[in-house]
Order: C-alpha cells, then sequence, then structure tokens
C-alpha cells in the first residue's frame, strides 16, 4: 500500500518546537499527571500512563522529572488539577482544527483560544464541529533509509497494522487499540522508529494556496505556544515549500 504522505501534513517536522525542551517537558509531564491520575501511579496496572513515561523517555525527560510527574498525578506530591479539553474550530477559509489542551483553568484557557481563532482569521467552534472530520488512529514513522518496504509492510500488517504508506518514510497505521503491540512489534523487529503516538488523522485532505496555508501555519503556530495545548490537528494539505520554511510568522 502507498500513497499521499499525510504524516507531514498532520504533524510537522518536530526541529521547530524540539528545539524548546523545557516546553517540550513541560507537555510530556501534563500527559503523566493525567494519566497517573486516571489511573493510578503504577505502570504496570496502567497503560496509558506506561505508554507516557514510554513518550516521555523517547523525548530524553530525565528520570527526575518522570518520577515528580508521577507523584503529582498519584496524589503524593501537591499541585494544580489538571483536565483534559478539546476545542474544535475553523481556520482561515475553513481549515479545521482540534485543539487537545490539558489545564488548571478551563475558563481562561477557553477564552484564550477563542482570542487566538479569532485574531488569525478563525474562529472557535461547538464541540463536535470538525470532530467528524477526522478519525482517532495511531501513527507509527519508521526511518526510510535501508528499509526494504515489502518486508516491513508484511511485518506491520502481520502485528496488526491497518495501513502502511511509503514515503520516503513509511507510515504504518493502527486502530487506537492495536497501537502499542504494533509499536512493540515494530521495534522488536529492528526497524528504527522515528514518531509515534494516537492521533487524530483526517479523513480528507484540503489544498489552500500557499497564501492561505500560510495563515494557517500561522494559526497552528500560536495554537501549538499556549503552555496548556498539547497537541493540535488540521485538515490541510500544506504546501511543500512551506513545510521547508522556518520562517512562517
Amino acid at each position: 500500500m502507498s500513497g499521499h504522505s499525510k504524516w507531514a501534513n498532520i504533524k510537522r517536522k518536530k526541529e521547530k518546537s524540539d528545539a524548546q525542551k523545557g516546553k517540550v517537558f513541560t507537555k510530556l509531564a501534563k500527559e503523566i499527571i493525567v494519566a497517573a491520575r486516571a489511573g493510578g501511579g503504577d505502570p504496570d496496572n496502567n497503560a496509558s500512563l506506561r505508554d507516557a513515561i514510554e513518550k516521555a523517555k523517547e523525548n530524553n525527560m530525565p528520570n527526575d522529572n518522570i518520577a515528580r510527574a508521577v507523584k503529582r498525578g498519584s496524589g503524593d506530591l501537591d499541585g494544580a488539577q489538571l483536565e483534559e479539553i478539546t476545542y474544535e474550530g475553523y481556520g482561515p477559509n475553513g481549515a479545521a482544527v482540534i485543539v487537545e489542551a490539558m489545564t488548571d483553568n478551563r475558563n481562561r484557557t477557553a477564552a484564550e483560544m477563542r482570542h487566538i481563532f479569532d485574531r488569525s482569521g478563525g474562529s472557535l467552534g461547538e464541540s463536535g464541529c470538525v470532530a467528524w472530520m477526522f478519525d482517532k488512529k495511531g501513527l507509527i514513522v519508521v526511518d526510510g533509509e535501508g528499509t526494504d518496504e515489502d518486508e516491513l509492510m508484511m511485518a506491520a500488517l502481520d502485528a496488526g497494522a491497518s495501513d502502511v504508506i511509503n514515503n520516503v518514510d513509511f507510515e504504518i497505521y493502527t486502530a487506537p487499540e492495536d497501537f502499542r503491540e504494533v509499536k512493540t512489534k515494530i521495534r522488536d523487529a529492528g526497524y528504527k522508529i522515528i514518531d509515534a503516538d494516537v492521533r487524530m488523522i483526517p479523513q480528507n485532505t484540503i489544498k489552500l494556496d500557499v497564501d492561505i496555508s500560510r495563515k494557517v501555519l500561522s494559526l497552528i503556530d500560536k495554537l501549538e505556544e499556549h503552555d496548556d495545548v498539547q497537541n493540535v490537528y488540521h485538515n490541510v494539505e500544506i504546501p511543500d515549500e512551506l513545510l521547508e520554511d522556518e520562517e512562517i510568522e
């Protein structure tokens, strides 16, 4: 199976955000805190916490930070209570946007999300207004260098993957409940995983001209810079020249 790459349009290459390691660690810590609060502080008995810790380690988060986040989530350390909230809205030219956030002040965050959408030529919508355009799927991206497509495809499908797309790097899609098992099997088979997460995948992408796409990316940047925002998803097929542009305003 092969086709147009969706990965770059769902989550842009990470150099820009990962340069700010402190911000990345803060987001990872929030995921751990919420997972530990929901299912307890023992990763052996809490799959969500286990996944959050694994993601933190993959991003080189210090063990002390991980342990502190687990303790906060399980109540052993004081801290503000976080809740998960999803916002939906429209970017310039009707682009569909989903924002996943964790906040200790729902009213403040909602007002700030609305302000970012409004000043960026978009609008914050009601719950469900764009979610129907997306599917929740596991996505595992394997380094394409030196990887045999047929062998990887067989390994992925045997592991339970639903689709494999070859676009320089390989994108392996799974049902959310199969993500952990497929990822483990792919990693244990010796493949180099360069990104892996469960995220909202657009059922279809839309093409906009360069100027409008630039405005959409400006909105995405502003949302991702907000301290409460964990993930941002959209359905715009970003032009290649903008994916390489680190000077987007």
